[in-house]
């Protein structure tokens, strides 16, 4: 008897979509019922005509697993609700939406997993393995190679135009807003915490310098969620982990797996490959495996909007992550109820002046009522 094809439906069109629409189309075990657009459908080349629809219905309808990575927190909070109403699974390649939303979908107990390929999604698969190990994880890290807080629009523009990415991709990149946002997620899904005055972003001639991470952990009680900086690094993640059967073995573990001061080791995996994995995840779900990773039911950390220039009263932030306005930064959830989302500005008309360097509140700007505000209101009403 031949194996089940699982129909997936897509949520987005932009270049997750693409690629991994590409591959579904090369297996054997899935198949693409349908791709939610808003987009003209005559400006879409990339996709099979018959797949594509403006219809959230249609697409839940004919499909057995949702896949959302359409990179837009308030599209996909809609998508993913309706979707989990209608007792779909979910995956997502969207980071933004479970740091915002996600916990509401985890306190339901929808099925509502990031997929591998994403840092977030790499760092719990490479927990799952060395803790399996015996290792303890001490520090989930995340490696970058540069940061500009504050970057030129012409500069943006050319490197958007040079990778193939949208301009709001180059952006969250740069100045350090997804690297806020994934390595929250990873401490409220993978139950670990972020420095009390914020991430340190250190940057690091070797990626054994990382003794610090343990030091902080140690003091913490809790893994440490944070981030890299280190020139020619490879684009992956890492967990600095002890491992009391690897320290009575004396020098069985030796090398670049050890830090300076071999305060622990170093456990790299030297790529993230974003939809090329994402369909190992699709495979894990058909097979009835858990949750790789959720913004969990009581998330500790939020990712507020931080003014980048003075925006005055009137003006509009055309967009939070990716724009030029704000740039997000994790801060603790308890003490920043009244801070806004980064993901939750989009076409946001401000009501108060706001410095460079200062927090955006609510009391600042006339947040759109969405579904997805509502969902975020309920959910610091419940810290």
């Amino acid at each position: 008897m031949a194996d089940k094809i699982t129909k997936v439906g897509i949520v987005g069109t932009g270049f997750i979509a693409k690629g991994l629409a590409h591959l579904i189309r090369s297996s054997k075990d899935f198949h693409i019922s349908k791709v939610l657009t808003r987009r003209p459908i005559d400006s879409i080349s990339d996709f099979p005509l018959e797949s594509l629809t403006y219809s959230l219905a249609e697409l839940i309808d004919t499909s057995d697993i949702v896949f959302e990575c359409s990179g837009d927190v308030i599209h996909a909070t809609e998508a993913v609700l309706a979707a989990t109403n209608a007792n779909k699974k979910v995956v997502t390649l969207n980071a933004e939406f479970h740091v915002t939303t996600g916990s509401y979908f985890a306190k339901k107990g929808a099925y509502v997993t990031d997929a591998d390929g994403d840092q977030p999604g790499c760092l719990a698969r490479l927990k799952t393995e060395i803790e399996g190990m015996g290792f303890e994880p001490s520090a989930y890290v995340n490696i970058k190679g540069f940061l500009d807080l504050n970057p030129v629009r012409k500069d943006m523009e050319y490197w958007s135009e040079q990778q193939g990415i949208r301009l709001e991709q180059v952006v969250s990149f740069t100045d350090g807003t997804k690297v806020q946002i994934e390595q929250a997620f990873v401490a409220n899904g993978l139950g670990a915490t972020i420095p009390p005055n914020g991430m340190f972003g250190t940057s690091v001639e070797s990626l054994n310098d990382l003794d610090f991470l343990i030091r902080a952990s140690e003091e913490a009680g809790l893994p440490i969620s944070d981030f890299v900086l280190c020139k020619g690094a490879p684009p992956g993640v890492l967990i600095v982990a002890k491992n009391k059967e690897a320290d009575r073995l004396g020098n069985y573990i030796v090398g670049p797996l050890r830090t300076r001061e071999k305060l622990g080791y170093i456990l790299l995996r030297p790529y993230h490959l974003c939809h090329l994995e994402a369909l190992n995840t699709l495979r894990r779900v058909v097979k009835g495996e858990p949750i790789l990773i959720s913004n969990s039911e009581n998330p500790r950390f939020t990712v507020a909007a931080v003014g980048k220039r003075k925006i005055l009263r009137g003006e509009n932030i055309v967009r939070g992550a990716g724009g030029f306005d704000v740039r997000g930064v994790a801060v603790p959830l308890h003490n920043n109820l009244d801070a806004v989302p980064i993901c939750l500005l989009q076409n946001t008309k401000v009501i108060r002046d706001i410095e460079p360097g200062q927090i955006v509140h609510f009391d600042d700007v006339d947040l759109a009522e969405t579904t997805a505000f509502e969902i975020y209101r309920g959910l610091i009403k419940a810290v």
